[in-house]
């Protein structure tokens, strides 16, 4: 197993870490944005009036994309254990 191997993995790891992220990171800053928006017209100074609305929305977002979530994941496991031989060294 060569460096550049290594650095393959982790990258990948990096990439569908951020993909598997992302849907719910975005969801929860639009939420977020949207209520301190609401928030600064309406002059508004309720530190938790946020919270359930992007709980809701980021529960949302799981049940939405939970199965390409879980499908990226398993692709990628099994993309590991297929490259476990070419690794060792055995093919």
């Amino acid at each position: 197993m060569d460096t550049n191997a290594v650095l393959d993995i982790g990258l990948q790891g990096i990439l569908v870490a951020g993909m598997l992220s992302a849907p719910i990171l975005i969801t929860a800053l639009v939420v977020g944005f949207a209520i301190s928006l609401l928030q600064s017209i309406t002059q508004i100074q309720e530190v938790t009036l946020s919270f359930v609305p992007k709980t809701i929305a980021v529960a949302v977002a799981l049940i939405v994309s939970g199965h390409w979530m879980i499908s990226e994941i398993v692709s990628f496991t099994r993309m590991l254990f297929d490259k476990i031989p070419a690794l060792i060294g055995g093919g």
